[in-house]
Formats: C-alpha cells, structure tokens, sequence
C-alpha cells in the first residue's frame, strides 16, 4: 500500500487519455491540438488550482524559508530523481553522459549527504535533464497531439509515459506512505516557490495564456531532445531557459 497514492499522477493521465479517446470530435486540426477545446478546460483547471492554492502555499513557504534551506530541498529531489536520468542516458545511447550522471548521482548521494548538497556540480559533473518521452523524441516519435493533463499540465501522446517511468525510478514511491506523502508535497511546494518570478512570462507575454503555453512547450520540448541546439529557431522567442521553461509544467 505504501506507494499506492504515488500512482495518483498516473492515474490522472490515464484518466484524460480515456475522456480524450472518447472526445466526439474526430476533426483533426493544422495546430496539432485536436482535443483543444477538453484541453482548455482541464488547463483552466490547473490554473485555477494554482492560483487559489498552490501559488499562495509557495509564496509563504518562499518568505519563511531561508533560501539556503530551500537550496538543500531543491539539491535533495533533484538527486533523488536522478535515476530517472541515467536510465534514459542510456535508451537514448549516450553513453559518456551515462556514466558522467550515475558518477554526479553517486557523488552528491555521497559527500552530498543525500543529495543535500551539490559537489558533483563543483566536480564538473553537471545537471541533465532526460525522460521517457525525450527518448521516444530522439527515436523518432512525433508528438502525436497535444494533451493538456490534470494536475500534470501540458503533455502528448509521446509523452504520456514519461511521468510512470519517473514514478518507477524514484526510490520515495517504494518507501512506507507517511514518507511519501509529505515529501511530494514538499516537492511541489518547493519547485512552485522556485518558479514564481516565471510566472511572470506568461502573464505579461501571452493574450491567449493557453496557446502561450501550448507552444512555448512544444519549444520547450524540441530544445530538450536536441540537446539544446533544435532545428530551426525561435525558441528564445518564448522562454528563455530551462528555469523558465519548467513553469509550463504547472498549467
């Protein structure tokens, strides 16, 4: 029973791929969005949710939390969540960043104290960002349509397995519930307090907050399976780097 509500994500994209599959409209659509109109609606709400309870949680956990605390929270989720990674390193067949991440995961398990703290970063080992879905994207899987997913924000079809696999690398899903529970809401507590001053981007910028989404993700997208260097341009146009990019996640 212990990992039991880890699943919930899981659970929630399963749901939409059901109500999306049985969408009455069949139309397909040049913007790659043909389940737009269920999109919107589970995009607004994730916005309200956010707005009413997530956002106001992450300002107070942000002004009463030292910043150097939430640095050691962020390094500790992060390391935790390493695994995940390395494994797709390894589908996606580089192999010299395989063995560089399982060298950081290690490193900062270990004189990182649980990942508390970053050595492998003074070491050179950098931070790297894989999942499921960027190896189906650097197999030569398209996205398929675009999914707006509750509680999960935006996704597609190609990427609909990605959150699963994560779920199955992290060592907290196997640890007893009263664990896991909190430590996934401190998770998304702290990741949503370090991604307030990029909320900014899509309020200022977007006319349609919807389609500034929908397409600064798919950029998002396209700058991860490339490895930062994606076909053509424009990138920059909607985000201007993973710090910010990673805001999407939450609508």
């Amino acid at each position: 029973m212990s990992g039991i509500r880890s699943w919930l994500p899981m659970l929630a994209a399963l749901l939409s791929l059901v109500l999306l599959g049985g969408c009455a409209s069949t139309a397909t659509t040049d913007n790659g969005d043909p389940h737009e109109s269920l999109n919107r609606k589970f995009y607004a709400f994730n916005d309200t949710l956010d707005r009413n309870i997530l956002e106001p949680v992450a300002r107070t956990y942000a002004n009463v939390t030292p910043d150097p605390m939430r640095e050691g929270v962020t390094n500790f989720f992060d390391n935790v969540s390493y695994l995940n990674t390395i494994a797709n390193d390894l589908l996606q067949g580089k192999i010299e960043r395989f063995f560089r991440d399982s060298g950081r995961f290690v490193v900062n398990s270990t004189i990182g104290v649980g990942g508390l703290f970053d050595p492998a970063s003074d070491l050179g080992l950098e931070q790297n960002d894989e999942d499921l879905g960027q190896t189906f994207g650097t197999w030569g899987a398209g996205e398929g349509a675009y999914l707006t997913l509750p509680f999960l924000g935006p996704s597609s079809y190609r990427d609909l397995p990605a959150p699963a696999m994560g779920i199955l690398l992290n060592p907290l899903t196997y640890v007893a519930t009263v664990v896991t529970l909190p430590a996934g809401v401190v998770s998304a507590i702290n990741t949503r307090a370090n991604l307030l001053d990029a909320t900014r981007i899509r309020d200022q910028a977007a006319l349609d907050p919807y389609t500034f989404v929908r397409e600064a993700w798919r950029q998002q997208r396209e700058y991860q399976i490339h490895d930062g260097n994606p076909p053509g341009d424009g990138f920059e146009d909607y985000i201007e780097g993973e710090g910010d990019a990673a805001i999407l996640r939450v609508y």
